[in-house]
């Protein structure tokens, strides 16, 4: 009767490896000894074990495959509060100079997102809405809810850009509700900057770490956090403009989720931040100057 050459089960240039998964195998009752190949060395074992053997090997190697590296923390930008403190001071002069009659009297009427007026040509309503409140406690909500999310925007997106987004996302969030709305629609408040800046973070958050190996729920987490917030913070109230804000936090999502992509994020790496922060506060000036001369 011939008897079966041994098996070859496993081979490495260092002895220590073949002597660790010799172990393994004796563990389990399969019997095998290392010998010296030509340049590197041999695991064998008899032919009749060596299914069984590989399958041991191929399951001791799953458990001790080294786990993939942790994935970098995200770039976090620092001076978020320069943003959040032209935001704040944005919105109080607005309801300040009106109030107190430093412009037009009719200034509020010229800035309202007026449907009508939207669709007859009068664009700028879309940005100068954002910065009209019907009273001091929608001021301060909006006051209270835009530093916040605006400061986490500029954290990750920096203070310019974020705002960028932010003012950009908004305002074409309002005219898109101004042209398709009815026409005794009407609607004012940063909310919808608001949203758009919670829909913006979340989105180049979540669009940033697409290719990073973690699970899916880590992965999809800050978009379904956007979306939980804008669940929990965007439909309570009385009168609160649910299209207002679903838009802008759509519009956020959109224009965060473009941000990320690599080309153009090293695009915008290049745009200084101060330089977005101008455009963004820039946008409000060129609307209201638009409303206050029509």
């Amino acid at each position: 009767m011939s008897v079966e050459p041994p098996v070859t089960v496993y081979r490495s240039p260092r002895r220590s490896r073949c002597d660790e998964r010799l172990l393994v195998l004796m563990a389990v009752g399969i019997a095998g000894a290392v010998v010296q190949g030509y340049g590197e060395f041999l695991l064998q074992v008899d032919a009749r074990d060596a299914a069984d053997a590989l399958r041991q090997l191929a399951q001791y190697e799953a458990e001790n495959r080294a786990p993939p590296p942790q994935p970098p923390p995200p770039r976090l930008y620092p001076h978020a509060w320069v943003g959040c403190l032209l935001y704040a001071a944005t919105l109080i002069g607005v309801a300040s100079a009106i109030s107190a009659g430093l412009v037009r009297l009719d200034a509020f009427d010229l800035g309202v997102l007026d449907c009508a007026r939207v669709q007859a040509g009068q664009w700028w309503r879309a940005w100068t809405a954002l910065t009209l409140h019907l009273d001091a406690p929608h001021l301060v909500a909006n006051l209270g809810a835009g530093i916040w999310f605006g400061w986490l925007a500029a954290r990750h997106l920096g203070a310019g850009l974020a705002w960028l987004l932010t003012v950009s996302g908004g305002a074409l969030a309002n005219l898109a509700e101004g042209l398709s709305g009815p026409p005794e629609h009407s609607a004012v408040g940063a909310s919808t900057a608001v949203f758009t800046a919670l829909g913006a973070m979340s989105a180049y958050s979540w669009r940033e770490r697409w290719h990073v190996r973690e699970r899916w729920a880590r992965r999809w987490g800050p978009l379904v956090a956007g979306v939980v917030l804008l669940g929990w913070t965007g439909s309570s109230g009385e009168g609160t403009d649910l299209v207002g804000h679903l838009a802008g936090f759509v519009a956020g999502v959109l224009l965060g989720a473009m941000a990320a992509q690599p080309r153009l994020r090293q695009l915008l790496d290049r745009l200084p931040q101060w330089l977005a922060g101008v455009v963004a506060l820039g946008q409000i000036v060129v609307a209201w100057t638009c409303a206050l001369l029509s």
